[in-house]
């Protein structure tokens, strides 16, 4: 590629054919017209009295300066016009996006519970203190795409991932304790979140052979992350959180567990630190406990640590090819060449009618 200012040459090399017209002006023969010719006996004769010596050479025609300005500037025109020339655009600044993070939220009943100590203020519910933790996540994410799935009875996706984090944080705020139902269905979550993450990989290839966008970042090459929030152990799901465990590790994705309320608790709602610790090991994430708002800012803190957001861009110029305008203008400049040899034939026609006619009444008279 050669650049001049806005304009790129994608055919350079091409320059290289502008002196082509000079050699073959140069070592190529001229081009010869015979003609017919008058044969007298009395050649001699005419020799003597026009006092021309005769020669056996040819009349070889030259083209006048202002025919050579011309050929030339068409030349340079068309070999300018082979040479593609591609108008650049104003810098144009692409993102790319380096994770994907899914975030799964535990909406069972036990979510209700106002135990997280909030500094200089009353309790709040487990899932306002969430809430309020994922609002001041979301914004250190940037460059990042979020998704979130919502569990209790079962599991839902309440937002495919998005790189708008406001239009993510409004979905989770819609969203209420017990809306999934009583339970926690842990194991589920993990399947529909590696379900989710694997769709999503299937579908970036074919993407980006659509758009033809080679210099985006597939979401395949993306690292994908899980960031799973419970306050109970798991409660009959299909898939056993620590089998979904070992396909997310087989396919890349790591699960960070983040054990929320008191550990004290029983039943249903006593936390499985087994379970939890087991599934963040299998897939190369960390477990978490948290029992207030304070703990759990720091362990967002130190999940942004182990994944700091990832942000790319690039520049590139849109390139437009404008090859028609040297073409077109090579094309003007021999019709206006044409329409002045047209014009300035009929005058001189005209002038020679004219002085004919003159001639021709200073006979009669």
């Amino acid at each position: 590629m050669f650049t001049i200012s806005m304009i790129e040459f994608s055919y350079p090399w091409l320059f290289l054919l502008l002196p082509l017209p000079w050699f073959i002006q140069r070592f190529s023969p001229a081009y010869k017209i015979k003609q017919s010719a008058l044969q007298v006996p009395f050649f001699s004769q005419l020799v003597s009295l026009s006092g021309e010596q005769p020669n056996t050479g040819a009349v070889k025609l030259e083209p006048k300066i202002w025919q050579r300005i011309a050929l030339s500037l068409v030349w340079l025109l068309l070999v300018v016009a082979m040479a593609k020339p591609m108008w650049l655009g104003e810098p144009q600044i692409r993102s790319q996006f380096g994770r994907d993070l899914m975030v799964v939220v535990d909406l069972s009943g036990s979510m209700d519970s106002r135990d997280f100590s909030v500094p200089g203020s009353d309790s709040i519910s487990r899932l306002t203190a969430v809430k309020n933790v994922l609002a001041e996540f979301s914004q250190q994410r940037s460059g990042d795409r979020l998704g979130l799935i919502l569990f209790g009875d079962a599991a839902y996706l309440q937002a495919p991932f998005t790189a708008d984090h406001q239009a993510w944080l409004g979905l989770l705020n819609e969203s209420e304790v017990a809306m999934a139902g009583q339970s926690t269905h842990l194991g589920d979550a993990l399947g529909l979140a590696i379900k989710v993450m694997t769709d999503e990989a299937i579908k970036a290839p074919i993407a980006k052979e659509n758009s033809n966008a080679s210099a985006d970042k597939s979401t395949a090459d993306k690292q994908k992350v899980v960031i799973v929030l419970t306050d109970g152990n798991d409660t009959d799901s299909l898939v056993p959180p620590l089998e979904a465990a070992k396909i997310a590790a087989s396919r890349g994705i790591k699960i960070h567990m983040i054990a929320i309320g008191d550990p004290r608790t029983f039943g249903e709602q006593a936390l499985d630190m087994a379970v939890i610790d087991g599934v963040a090991e299998i897939t190369g994430g960390q477990a978490f406990q948290a029992i207030s708002s304070v703990e759990l800012n720091r362990v967002y803190a130190e999940i942004s640590t182990l994944e700091p957001s990832q942000f790319a861009s690039f520049s590139y110029q849109p390139k437009v090819s404008i090859h028609y305008a040297p073409i077109a203008l090579s094309i003007s400049i021999y019709f206006i060449i044409y329409s002045l040899v047209i014009w300035r034939s009929y005058y001189l026609s005209k002038q020679q009618s004219k002085r004919d006619l003159l001639l021709n009444k200073r006979g009669e008279g």
